[in-house]
């Protein structure tokens, strides 16, 4: 855990030293790119409380997901039809799904520990 918070430290850091703007034209596939990136951290964090995180299946999850759903939305957008609603109705719900689940796990944790 506590490199992961190192990693997002570090992330954050470069982020305001190198700002990097894209056009608007690639905002969609970013966008939905990111949160397919984000369900996988928070599936990541939820596999580690859970003592079962392994970094291939996080790793191939992360960039798979990724590409997944940007190409879902580039697809759709070739063809005229939405279909980045996919991947945001699936990744969104998956990404509250594991913040439940954490949450969960963090108050039970807690719970064990004060009794």
């Amino acid at each position: 855990m506590f490199f992961a918070a190192i990693g997002i430290l570090i992330g954050i850091i470069i982020g305001l030293i190198l700002p990097y703007t894209y056009s608007v034209t690639y905002s969609l596939y970013i966008s939905v790119a990111i949160l397919a990136c984000l369900d996988s951290v928070f599936g990541g964090v939820r596999a580690n409380l859970e003592g079962k995180f392994d970094l291939k299946i996080f790793l191939s999850g992360f960039f798979g997901n990724s590409i997944l759903a940007a190409m879902l939305a580039y697809i759709g957008d070739k063809l005229g039809v939405p279909l980045y609603y996919a991947a945001i109705f699936t990744f969104g719900g998956r990404l509250f799904e594991n913040f439940a689940s954490i949450r969960r796990l963090l108050i039970n944790r807690k719970r064990k520990e004060s009794d």
